[in-house]
C-alpha cells in the first residue's frame, strides 16, 4: 500500500505553538507530497493568521469549529483528511525533520495500522521542560515506556505523537469523548478489533510543554485518576503496575513518619533512590540544574499520579 500521509494538529488559544510546530514541518526531508490539517478548537486567540503565512510552504488545510475538546477535534480533522494513514500531533511539539522518512521506512518493514513514538528534549528547552521530559520518560521513573524501544511490550499510542490508518479510523470511529486517558482507550478498541500497535522508535518528537510544577501536578494527577476508569471499562488490561506510583507515595510518608521516631532505613532507601535519579538525569542532560529539577518533578510525578489514582478509585461511573 502506498503510504499517503494527513498531519492532523487541534490548537486551543495557542498560535505560538502551531507557529514553531508549522516551521519545523517545513524542514522535513520527507520528498513525497503530505498534507497539514489544523483544527483550532474554538479558541478566543485564533492561529489562522500564523497558518495561513505557511500556505505557500506546506499543504495546508484550516478549519474552526465550536469548543469540544482535542479528542473530538482530531476526529474531525480526520474526516476532512484525503490521506490513508494520520498522523496526530499536540500542538506544543516540534517536528524533526527526519521524522516522515522514519515513519514510513517503518511502516514498509512492518506495517500496523497505529503507531506511537516517543516524545524528547530539544536543545532549547527550559530547565523545567527538560526536567519534565526525563521524569516522563526515564527507565527509573516509568520504566522508560515513553522513551526507549527497550522498554515496550504491547505498546499504547499516545495522543501527542500518534498515527492511525483511515481503515482503523472508520472502523474505531476515533477518540471518544473522555477528556483524560481517550487515546488509551481508543489503544483498547483497537485492539479489540484486531489492529496492531507499535513503537517506532525513531519516530520521536520533541514535546515542548509550556507548563508550571503546579501545571504539571495537576496533568499528572489527571492521568492517575483516569486509569482507574480504563480499569473498570477494560479490566483484561489492568496491571498492579498502575499501582506502583500510589504505593511509591504512601511508602515515602511512611518513610517520613518512621524518622519521627528515629528510624531510618526507609528513608535512607528512598534517599538513594533520589540520588540515582539526580545522577541519571546528570548524566543525560549533563546539566547539574537539570538534574535537580529532575529529582522534584518525579517527586510531583509520583505525588500526582498515585493521589490521583486514589481518586479515581472512589469513582463510580
Amino acid at each position: 500500500m502506498e503510504l499517503q500521509f494527513s498531519i492532523i494538529v487541534p490548537v486551543y488559544n495557542r498560535p505560538q505553538e502551531i507557529d514553531e510546530l508549522l516551521q519545523s514541518l517545513t524542514t522535513q526531508s520527507y520528498q513525497k507530497r503530505f498534507e497539514v490539517i489544523v483544527i483550532e478548537d474554538g479558541s478566543t486567540i485564533k492561529a489562522e493568521e500564523i497558518v495561513k503565512n505557511y500556505s505557500k510552504d506546506l499543504n495546508l488545510k484550516y478549519f474552526f469549529k465550536e469548543n469540544s475538546g482535542a479528542g473530538t477535534s482530531r476526529n474531525y480533522g480526520m474526516q476532512q483528511a484525503s490521506g490513508n494513514y494520520f498522523i496526530i500531533f499536540d500542538s506544543d511539539c516540534i517536528i524533526p525533520s527526519k521524522y516522515l522518512v522514519e515513519v514510513e521506512k517503518a511502516l514498509s518493514k512492518n506495517y500496523t495500522d497505529a503507531f506511537g513514538g516517543a516524545d524528547a528534549a530539544h536543545d532549547s528547552f527550559t530547565t523545567i521542560q527538560k526536567a519534565i521530559n526525563y521524569s516522563m520518560t526515564s527507565f527509573f521513573t516509568t520504566g522508560g515506556i515513553r522513551g526507549s524501544k527497550k522498554a515496550v511490550n504491547k505498546f499504547q499510542p499516545r495522543s501527542f505523537n500518534l498515527g492511525i490508518s483511515k481503515k482503523a479510523f472508520d472502523k474505531t470511529q476515533g477518540f471518544n469523548r473522555m477528556k483524560i486517558g481517550e487515546d488509551i482507550d481508543l489503544t483498547f478498541r483497537l485492539w479489540e478489533h484486531n489492529f496492531e500497535t507499535q513503537f517506532i522508535e525513531n519516530a520521536f518528537v520533541y514535546h515542548k510543554r509550556r507548563t508550571t510544577f503546579r501545571q504539571f501536578f495537576k496533568q499528572t494527577f489527571a492521568f492517575g485518576k483516569g486509569r482507574p476508569f480504563l480499569n473498570r471499562k477494560y479490566p483484561e488490561t489492568a496491571k498492579i503496575t498502575y499501582w506502583f506510583p500510589t504505593l511509591f507515595i504512601l511508602t515515602f510518608i511512611f518513610s517520613i513518619l518512621l524518622l519521627l521516631i528515629n528510624i531510618k532505613i526507609a528513608a535512607l532507601a528512598f534517599a538513594v533512590y533520589f540520588i540515582i535519579v539526580f545522577l541519571d538525569s546528570l548524566l543525560k542532560n549533563k546539566n547539574i540544574k537539570v538534574a535537580i529539577f529532575s529529582v522534584l518533578t518525579t517527586l510531583i510525578q509520583f505525588l500526582g499520579y498515585g493521589f490521583g489514582f486514589l481518586k479515581g478509585l472512589s469513582k463510580t461511573e
